[in-house]
């Protein structure tokens, strides 16, 4: 987790995290074991999983995730659909996904794990970040 004195109650992750954990980097890797064993939520949001999914045994960690119970694949629904456009107006940034999870992390209070914090803060800059 980001240090010993900060709680975080809930991981989401975008497309770098996804990635970073397909290459097998070793940061991400703890950082999810960590997670699971301290019952932390992981929520995806399926935009991410979009990106980064193409199958086969290369995406064995990715694939073992997704199928975690603890792991939570947040659909993009009519409503939320709605909000990320909004959202992108208002913010001007047009990767649908980035906006996605910012909307998620912000709506259930988590930390979002990504290669790249300016997409994000770009979206939310209150949003809290582990980068990997």
């Amino acid at each position: 987790m980001p240090n010993r004195s900060e709680s975080v109650s809930e991981l989401t992750l975008d497309t770098g995290g996804l990635l970073a954990l397909e290459r097998g980097q070793r940061r991400v890797r703890a950082l999810l074991q960590r997670a699971v064993e301290n019952q932390v939520a992981i929520s995806i949001p399926a935009g991410v999983v979009a990106q980064a999914w193409r199958g086969g045994p290369r995406q064995a960690r990715v694939a073992r995730l997704l199928g975690d119970p603890a792991v939570m694949v947040v659909a993009l629904d009519d409503l939320a659909a709605r909000a990320v456009g909004l959202l992108c107006g208002r913010t001007g940034h047009a990767d649908v996904v980035d906006v996605h999870v910012a909307l998620v992390a912000r709506e259930r209070n988590a930390t979002v794990v990504t290669s790249d914090p300016d997409d994000i803060h770009h979206v939310d800059p209150s949003l809290p970040i582990i980068v990997v």
